[in-house]
């Protein structure tokens, strides 16, 4: 049996001009890179977590609390640049998570975590980066994995490190890499705190602007409404109009757009339609079925009855839709109050969250129907509603802004790395 032929050089899409006359790029396998270095506990680190977001964390600020064993004798040590491979299937990245030790000090990690030195800090950098995407860790690390029982993950050090990818053979272009993403990185993180600072402004903010239990006026009220009278309790079956969706059956699904109309599901409001895996029904079958009731337009509330992840609302943005069983169009049966659905809002920490109803964590009409709500006047409604839009509309352009970002790496990422796929072609 010959020998398997090497795979040709490749010169990434996008290079900086001072590396243009260099060599092109070489499959690298990564143990000629990257070195399993076996130290353990130090006596004086502490015991870290790696997250898919957060990279290496301490387990305590991460978790709550420490999960590590009263012996950590052999716990791995991870150093500051170090590259460290979980073997832990997490959502996106079935096959494990891949970060580096970007703290500027020792920390120790699960033994079963594999724990390795890159020749350069520039190149462990790299790697963090690479693996970051679900896509380029599932290729590289699904066909050299298995799969044991409960879901484990097998493999060893040795087969983790006996692949290769396509790399730059010299530092300095190792650092020019490194140093533009690590650049790139820091805007994305800086645009992610302005992200969640809004966030837990609104939080805060909502606090204040809403009565307390057993209270009848906010913390917090708009100058014009000092004087106003005190909150009243309504019903919210006097408010709310709740429409269930309808039942479709799971082949009544297509995947294209084309010729078909959205279904909302659960997964829909509670990723406010951002997940990439949405559903569909063929435009002939809304023909034969008499579908008017559960249409849903921009702009109407939307409710999931089911709370594994929350019962969650959103104002629907992906044009007409139809809803599936387990979610509710809510809409406001007095028209001269269009701020309530808005404030409704509000129901879902407050409120609902706090009542699940059966084995499967549900919401019934019935309960929905029993639900009390402190509202003031109209007008004060209105006002509330306009503060909170305004807030909602910077949240949105600022997460946008983020998600541009992300994007932006995301292509850069292809332009500077080729792939193995490249060498195939």
């Amino acid at each position: 049996m010959k020998p398997a032929a090497a795979k040709p050089a490749l010169t990434p899409k996008l290079r900086f001009p001072e590396f243009l006359n260099k060599p092109a790029w070489e499959e690298t396998i990564l143990g000629r890179v990257l070195t399993e270095h076996g130290e353990t506990d130090d006596g004086a680190s502490e015991v870290h977590s790696v997250s898919v977001h957060k990279g290496v964390i301490n387990q305590v600020e991460h978790l709550g609390r420490s999960f590590a064993a009263a012996d950590r004798s052999n716990y791995n040590l991870a150093k500051p640049h170090d590259v460290i491979y979980t073997k832990s299937p997490t959502g996106d990245f079935p096959w494990g998570v891949v970060k580096q030790n970007r703290l500027p000090y020792n920390v120790i990690v699960s033994p079963l975590y594999g724990v390795f030195s890159p020749v350069n800090r520039y190149l462990g950098y790299i790697f963090h980066t690479y693996f970051e995407s679900p896509i380029r860790t599932t290729n590289y690390l699904a066909p050299i994995t298995q799969k044991g029982a409960k879901n484990t993950i097998q493999i060893s050090n040795a087969t983790f490190l006996s692949k290769g990818l396509y790399l730059p053979a010299i530092e300095a272009e190792h650092k020019k890499i490194a140093e533009c993403l690590s650049s790139l990185d820091e805007v994305i993180a800086a645009q992610s705190q302005k992200l969640d600072a809004l966030k837990t402004h609104k939080k805060g903010l909502m606090q204040q602007l809403f009565p307390r239990e057993g209270e009848t006026l906010p913390r917090l009220r708009f100058p014009e409404f000092m004087d106003a009278p005190g909150w009243e309790e309504e019903k919210l079956d006097d408010l709310f109009r709740f429409q269930d969706g309808f039942s479709f059956k799971s082949t009544d699904f297509v995947k294209t757009k084309e010729d078909s109309t959205q279904v909302v599901r659960i997964t829909d409001i509670n990723n406010k339609n951002t997940n990439e895996d949405k559903v569909y029904v063929p435009n002939a079958f809304l023909a034969s079925n008499k579908l008017n009731k559960y249409f849903v337009e921009n702009g109407e509330l939307l409710l999931s009855l089911t709370g594994a992840a929350g019962f969650n609302f959103f104002f629907w943005d992906g044009g007409r839709a139809l809803i599936n069983q387990r979610t509710a169009k809510v809409t406001p049966k007095r028209k001269s109050s269009p701020a309530l659905a808005q404030l409704l809002e509000r129901m879902v920490h407050e409120k609902i969250n706090a009542r699940g109803e059966g084995q499967n964590n549900n919401l019934s009409k019935e309960f929905l129907s029993s639900v009390i709500l402190l509202l003031p006047e109209p007008s004060e409604q209105q006002r509330i509603a306009t503060c909170l839009t305004t807030l909602d509309d910077l949240i949105t352009a600022q997460s946008a802004k983020l998600s541009a970002l992300k994007t932006h790496k995301k292509g850069l990422m292809q332009q500077l790395f080729p792939s193995a796929a490249d060498a195939d072609a």
